[in-house]
């Protein structure tokens, strides 16, 4: 037998924790040194070491004194552990009772509940722990091999005191355990540098130290190992979740809860409100006879005011014609909001030509600070032949600000043709 350094990952592509152990390789030779083959039909038993340096974390204080069994109709104090796994793994339980006189009733069901009833129908295992089953470093244990564990996603297993009160009767717990749980695997590298654990079994006297593997065949061989996080004991989560003893918790989920449920109550209302700024508004002086369209985009500022709730109105003028003037507004929604924008469509018996200069001007009818506006820029697109226009504002259209002014005539400044 040869031990080899801390194995490596190999090429699986699932993390088996053989990095924690030693390699270990078998081999059988006679007198001369010549290997002799090893019978297919025999086992071989060996160990494989951890590395000494690995860290074992304490066992987990199981406070079930605080859970009234009784009120809760709580029958076995109860864990769910999951073993899901590609490879059979074996599982490892270490119970220490704080009060070393007392005797326990453990029961457990693979993938489901476990229940005790008179034909023990529900279990798929049971024991009793007594001060005579303490190991010399004080706990209980319990071992499932991995020919146990196969084809299993879930182990639940449950803990009751054994006392004077009938197992089909609730009751309380007097004394608080510990409790660890860990999983062992015995794996061997096949051809393609792969883990596998065809033919090998974990065996019972598997420890903190070291995993004992049964084997058929010989090759090189690791164990895995893994300190399972502390199970949810769902029994102290149902009896301990009275609001009065929760105020805080509640309160916190609560309020978070109403926030929540107002923060999307708002978001929605602004999200509508955005959907509505999508809209393009046909002008209400269209006429029916019109056949020529221009798409007019009025991009409002960012500065503070700079929305207005007066009318306003426009001219368009170019080589062949000019508009009437035109109110540009919408009555299903507002328009000229601060840093928005707003598409318009106007139509025209026929082409204006090349776009000259645009009238632009407000009646400052707007109540307060919404009687004035501060126009960014307009873009006009002749949607027959998709040119743009452009049209530079940059200024305020107020009585108050700046000149005065709420009426400008804007020369085009760049023609952009598709």
């Amino acid at each position: 037998m040869k031990i080899n350094p801390l194995a490596s990952y190999g090429n699986s592509q699932v993390d088996y924790y053989t990095n924690t152990s030693r390699t270990v390789s078998i081999t059988f030779i006679d007198s001369n040194d010549n290997e002799v083959p090893y019978p297919s039909n025999e086992s071989i038993r060996f160990f494989i070491p951890r590395d000494p340096n690995l860290y074992l974390p304490s066992m987990a204080l199981q406070n079930v004194t605080s859970i009234n069994s009784t009120a809760h109709n709580l029958l076995f104090n109860l864990h769910y552990v999951n073993i899901t796994s590609l490879f059979p793994i074996s599982l490892h339980l270490e119970i220490s009772p704080i009060n070393p006189n007392l005797s326990y009733l453990f029961i457990y069901k693979f993938d489901d509940t476990p229940h005790l009833n008179s034909t023990n129908s529900d279990l798929d295992g049971q024991t009793t722990f007594s001060p005579s089953n303490l190991t010399t470093d004080g706990y209980f244990t319990y071992f499932l091999n991995n020919q146990q564990t196969l084809n299993h996603q879930s182990f639940i297993f449950g803990l009751r005191e054994i006392n004077s009160i009938e197992f089909d009767q609730p009751f309380e717990f007097t004394s608080d355990y510990l409790l660890r749980i860990y999983t062992s695997g015995c794996y061997y590298l096949d051809s393609n540098n792969s883990y596998q654990s065809n033919g090998l079994i974990v065996g019972s006297q598997t420890n903190h130290f070291e995993t004992e593997c049964h084997s058929s065949h010989l090759t090189t061989f690791a164990g895995g190992f893994i300190v399972l996080p502390q199970p949810i004991n769902w029994n102290y989560v149902f009896a301990n979740m009275d609001f009065m003893k929760n105020k805080t918790i509640y309160l916190t989920v609560i309020i978070i809860s109403i926030l929540y449920i107002a923060l999307m109550i708002y978001a929605r209302y602004k999200d509508r409100k955005d959907l509505s700024k999508l809209t393009v508004t046909s002008l209400n002086d269209n006429q029916a006879s019109d056949r020529y369209y221009y798409q007019i985009l009025v991009f409002t500022g960012h500065r503070k005011n700079s929305g207005t709730k007066s009318k306003v109105c426009l001219i368009l003028s170019g080589d062949d014609g000019q508009t009437q003037v035109r109110i540009l507004s919408d009555s299903n929604r507002s328009v000229f909001e601060r840093g928005g924008i707003d598409a318009f469509i106007l139509s025209v018996p026929k082409s204006l030509g090349l776009l000259n200069y645009l009238r632009i001007w407000h009646d400052n009818s707007g109540s307060g600070e919404s009687a004035s506006w501060f126009l960014k820029y307009i873009i006009v697109r002749d949607l027959q032949t998709m040119n743009k226009s452009y049209f530079i504002a940059q200024r305020w259209f107020a009585v108050e600000k700046d000149d005065g002014l709420v009426n400008f005539c804007f020369v085009v400044v760049v023609v952009v043709k598709l």
